[in-house]
Parts: C-alpha cells; sequence; structure tokens
C-alpha cells in the first residue's frame, strides 16, 4: 500500500510509545476520599466497596500517613454518623468537638504538610438525609440551608481544614461561604465547590458507607431537586462558571466517568484548576465486574483514572487512590 502517513510508526515500540504519550498520571493528581466513624472498632468495612474501611480518628491518621509517604498530597474525609447525634437541623455538623472537627485536628497535628479536605453538606448529620434543611412542605430550604453550611464551613475550618468542599449545590452557597470564612479569619482556606454534581445513581456505595443511603426503608432519596439533572450539559457548564464567578478557587464534576464531556468542556471554560470525583459506584462497578472474570482489574482501575485526567482534570477524587500511588512508587 502507498501510505505516506502510516500512525502506527508511532506505536511500533514500547520505548516510541513511552516518547510520545500525552497524559500521565502522577500521584500528586490523586486526592483519598476517606471515611472516618467514631465507634470502639478500628475500622469497619464497607461492604459494596471492597478495600474501602470506615476509621477510626486513631486508624484514619495511620492511613493518612502510609498515604503521604506514597506521594499523595491530600485526603478529603467524610464522616460516619452514630444515628443518634442525627436529627432534622443537622446540628452536629456545627459541633466544634464533632467527628469531622475532632478528625481534622488530628491529622493536622500528626501531618501538618498533608492537604486535608472536608465536605460542607448536611446528609451525613441530618435524620432525613438530604443535604440541606426541610421547609414545611419538606422541600430542601436553600437559603436556610446556606446559612447552616456557612457556619459548618467555619467549624471545620477552626479545626484545620486547608480546604472546604461545599456538596450541596444550593444557589450562592460558594460566595456565602467565601464570605464568612474571611469574616471568620480564614482567607487562606480554599473552597473546592462541587460545581457540576449531578443526581446520579453512582452514589449509592458512597450514601451506605457514610449512612445517609434513605429517609426510611431502603429507598435511596430523590434529590433531583438540588442535584444537576444528567440530561444537561449547559445547565452543569452554568452552574460551575456561577461556582468561578462566586469566589471558588477549584472547580468539580462529580460523578467523573460519565461526564467527562463536562470536564472537558469546562476544562475549556476557565482557567481555574479543575476536580473530578470518581464516586463510589464507579469505584465498585470495576471491582464487581473484575470478580466475575469480565474484565483485567489494575488495567481497567488505572485506564479509568487516566482517562478522567486525559479530558481535563487537573485533580481526582477516586477510591484507586492508594492502590495507584502505590504502583506508580
Amino acid at each position: 500500500m502507498d501510505l505516506p502517513l502510516r500512525p502506527r510508526r508511532l506505536r511500533r515500540h514500547q520505548a516510541v510509545r513511552d516518547l510520545v504519550q500525552e497524559t500521565f498520571l502522577r500521584s500528586e493528581d490523586l486526592i483519598a476520599p476517606l471515611f472516618v466513624h467514631d465507634l470502639d472498632r478500628e475500622e469497619t468495612p464497607v461492604k459494596s466497596m471492597p478495600g474501602v474501611a470506615r476509621f477510626s480518628i486513631r486508624r484514619l491518621v495511620e492511613e493518612c500517613r502510609v498515604l503521604s509517604g506514597l506521594g499523595i498530597r491530600a485526603v478529603a474525609v467524610f464522616p460516619c454518623l452514630d444515628p443518634s447525634l442525627k436529627n432534622p437541623g443537622g446540628t452536629e455538623g456545627f459541633s466544634p468537638r464533632g467527628l469531622i472537627p475532632r478528625a481534622v485536628t488530628a491529622i493536622k497535628k500528626a501531618l501538618p504538610g498533608l492537604l486535608v479536605i472536608t465536605d460542607v453538606a448536611l446528609d451525613p448529620y441530618t435524620s432525613h438525609g438530604h443535604d440541606g434543611l426541610l421547609d414545611s412542605e419538606g422541600e430542601v430550604d436553600n437559603d436556610r440551608t446556606v446559612e447552616a453550611l456557612c457556619r459548618q464551613a467555619v467549624v471545620e475550618a477552626r479545626a484545620g481544614a486547608d480546604w472546604v468542599a461545599p456538596s450541596d449545590m444550593m444557589d450562592g452557597r460558594v460566595a456565602a461561604i467565601r464570605r464568612s470564612l474571611d469574616a471568620a479569619g480564614f482567607q487562606r482556606v480554599g473552597i473546592l465547590a462541587y460545581s457540576a454534581k449531578f443526581a446520579s445513581a453512582y452514589y449509592g456505595p458512597f450514601r451506605d458507607a457514610v449512612g445517609s443511603r434513605q429517609a426510611a426503608g431502603q429507598t435511596y432519596l430523590d434529590k433531583r431537586s438540588y442535584q444537576l439533572n444528567p440530561a444537561n450539559r449547559r445547565e452543569a457548564i452554568r452552574d460551575a462558571l456561577l461556582d468561578a464567578g462566586e469566589g471558588a478557587d477549584i472547580l468539580m464534576v462529580k460523578p467523573a466517568g460519565p461526564y467527562l464531556d463536562i470536564v472537558r468542556e469546562l476544562r475549556e471554560q476557565t482557567r481555574l484548576p479543575i476536580a473530578a470525583y470518581q464516586v463510589s459506584g464507579e469505584y465498585a462497578q470495576i471491582h464487581a465486574a473484575a470478580n466475575l472474570g469480565w474484565l483485567d482489574y489494575a488495567a481497567a482501575r488505572d485506564e479509568s483514572v487516566l482517562g478522567i485526567k486525559r479530558a481535563g482534570a487537573d485533580l481526582i477524587l477516586t477510591y484507586f487512590a492508594k492502590e495507584i500511588a502505590t504502583t506508580l512508587a
């Protein structure tokens, strides 16, 4: 064949493939989500997330040491609260002696150079499981919720959080949190905003892990009145750019894998860093398929995260962080 252009020339040998590789994954690109509980047990497994556990604060600090040693620069900490501490107002989320403030303080004392990110949302603390406060008709009240989130963010910053991460998808919450942090003297605390968070079916294992799966019985909560419609790309970009205008330091897309088009378009629309969250359902489905022998676990794991980086994400929250960092090391 008379072919002047033969792209396979750049794929023939491993050395050539290495030289022309366009996207690289580093341990520094990864953020490890971690779960903490207040039980007597050092750790309890999350059944729907193989290899993931809820840690005591002591074990959480140990895990952070390991992650830091592997080159991971940041962790995101999520609480699994005793149900007796939950109420409709999620007031445990504002307690300076709550689980997350104590966990953050312990991590920062042991590892001051490790970046600690805290979730700003009420769903782990409310008895009904929603991310905000409910009005008399059972709807999430946007403005009252934002006031509560501001209180939560300041408590977490005071405990030592480096970045607070509002994941609630309330209107105007980034600007309000920024004002509250600044007024409390925390101008240096950053905001990693869940700016394009979709009402996704992929959150199930996470909700099991933090105990916010349902308000009653085994029914997953309907959060479509505040989380984004999976069908809407333009709306997602609009929401994200609103967060940028309100003072977010980093914009995040969640989930990552099913929404790589959003990651790519947002990367082209802003100069802010872009984060993407490879969520619990993405993690669990790779494990499930691998356990059935339907795919190569390590290859699928690495490809899934590399694809997120290639789409334009600067930072990736993934439950594979420790395994991938170990491989890279």
